[in-house]
């Protein structure tokens, strides 16, 4: 075959190979989606029913301790024994005590005497006013001293002020006591209280001016919170709460809020103070319906007018989409949404100036695990 023959066979071949390729398009690579931190936005219908850990205290409680000082003679009672109303607890030595009431009742009836004659002795001139007015004045400082030393034996025998158990004790017999020095730690567990702390952001949403006419701790509003507690290994009771008060304080620490509710103590198994349950509230009737949202501040970003907006996820498809917002004042790291979110959305929190309208995104992982290198030990 000629050369020129085999350049046109050459040609014909690859014009075949470009006819047979003609029809098929390639394909276009999937659109990129961008991982993204989101934020779930506080007041959707899910946010009426929180669940808080709580804390038990007894309702009724007390640090008993003697007035006086002394040794502790009789101690007649141990922890967690039931105790009722005026039942004796300890005793003290009452030996120094008992002495001084002698004396001062010796020093009473001395004075007295002086002033039962003073009064027939002034009546008849014999006596100045001045020595009657210190018969009389000897008289009433020896019956206060006498009243004092009777007191102080008194005080020498501890009781309890209310039926209740006794929780703990730090002292045994023949101890010396100090006077106001805690001996015996008494609670009435009839009556528990549940105590949980509510973050700022419960607060916030809650219905109630600052007269304290309408809050959380008082008027109709404490009764329209319904909760109740539930125990480990007891799952399937649930013990009603009611509402008691609500610190308007925030703890230093924590930055949250102290709310104290009380329940009946059950009766089919214990919990004591210091045991922990959990706390279900219903807020969905004291929660504030058009209450402002507070999101995190970078996810708040401007669109081409400088107008603010943030993207909100569609679950389902895993894009995102603009949603314009109203905005208030900044706190930290947050700012206020006063109009645009109604509650539960999830909005981006983290990569918002890197989003385009319906661009697909992945939830960015809460924590990276290191990957182990072949060399480091097992």
């Amino acid at each position: 075959m000629s050369n020129n023959a085999l350049k046109v066979a050459a040609l014909l071949l690859g014009l075949s190979s470009l006819a047979g390729c003609g029809g098929e398009e390639p394909e276009l690579p999937q659109p990129a989606s961008r991982p993204v931190k989101l934020f779930t936005v506080e007041g959707g219908s899910s946010d009426a029913v929180r669940t808080f850990p709580g804390r038990i205290d007894a309702t009724q409680r007390a640090e008993l301790a003697f007035r006086v000082s002394g040794q502790l003679q009789e101690l007649l009672i141990k922890e967690g024994d039931l105790v009722e109303e005026d039942q004796v607890l300890a005793r003290l030595d009452p030996t120094d005590y008992e002495i001084v009431v002698e004396d001062r009742q010796a020093s009473f009836d001395n004075a007295e005497r002086n002033f039962i004659r003073g009064k027939e002795l002034i009546e008849d001139g014999n006596i100045s006013r001045i020595d009657y007015d210190r018969m009389e004045a000897d008289f009433r400082t020896t019956s206060a001293a006498l009243s004092q030393a009777r007191q102080d034996l008194e005080y020498t025998v501890l009781t309890a002020p209310f039926r209740g158990r006794i929780a703990s004790r730090t002292v045994e017999n023949f101890e010396e006591v100090l006077a106001k020095q805690t001996v015996i730690w008494l609670q009435n567990i009839d009556q528990l209280d549940v105590l949980i702390d509510l973050p700022e952001s419960v607060v916030r949403s809650v219905q109630g001016g600052h007269d304290g006419s309408d809050s959380l701790s008082k008027g109709e509003t404490v009764a329209t919170v319904r909760a109740y507690a539930q125990f480990e290994g007891r799952s399937e009771s649930q013990f009603i709460l009611r509402p008691k008060e609500i610190a308007t304080k925030a703890d230093d620490q924590t930055q949250t809020f102290r709310a104290t509710f009380t329940m009946d103590a059950p009766t089919d198994f214990n919990v004591l103070p210091g045991m922990t349950a959990t706390v279900v509230m219903d807020l969905s009737a004291v929660v504030t319906k058009d209450a402002v949202k507070w999101v995190p501040a970078r996810a708040v970003q401007a669109d081409n007018g400088l107008e603010p907006r943030v993207w909100v996820l569609d679950a389902e498809t895993m894009t995102v989409s603009a949603r314009p917002v109203d905005v208030g004042r900044m706190s930290g790291s947050s700012i206020q949404v006063i109009d645009g979110l109604e509650g539960g959305e999830e909005i981006v929190a983290v990569g918002a100036p890197y989003l385009a309208e319906g661009m697909r995104v992945t939830r960015m992982a809460l924590t990276e695990q290191a990957v182990p290198r072949a060399d480091d030990p097992s």
